[in-house]
């Protein structure tokens, strides 16, 4: 199952809310790159009779079928990279560039 944490979750309502894409979807697709890892896209859209739906933390999410594979299991965060860089993020086990956060 794919999950959104808090912080994506806030993130992308408040980008529905700013690009006038409220009442639409979050649209998730990811690609298998040549070398093995995998390459996440997204975007606002209109939800079609093929799609998957899930909702996740408040934030209506769909896919087509075929990206289910790749992104089962995933999660997508919103964090800070270095000092006022803030990025979405996906940590998914199947991608072989995947390193589980360090617990403290």
């Amino acid at each position: 199952m794919f999950k959104l944490t808090a912080a994506a979750a806030e993130q992308v309502l408040k980008a529905a809310s700013q690009g006038g894409a409220e009442g639409l979807s979050l649209r998730l697709a990811a690609v298998r790159q040549p070398d093995g890892g995998i390459d996440y896209r997204m975007g606002f859209d209109e939800l079609t009779e093929d799609d998957i739906r899930m909702n996740c933390a408040g934030v209506d999410v769909v896919m087509t079928l075929e990206q289910v594979p790749l992104l089962d299991q995933a999660t997508m965060d919103y964090v800070e990279i270095e000092p006022g860089q803030f990025h979405f993020i996906f940590l998914n086990p199947k991608d072989p560039n995947f390193k589980p956060p360090i617990e403290d």
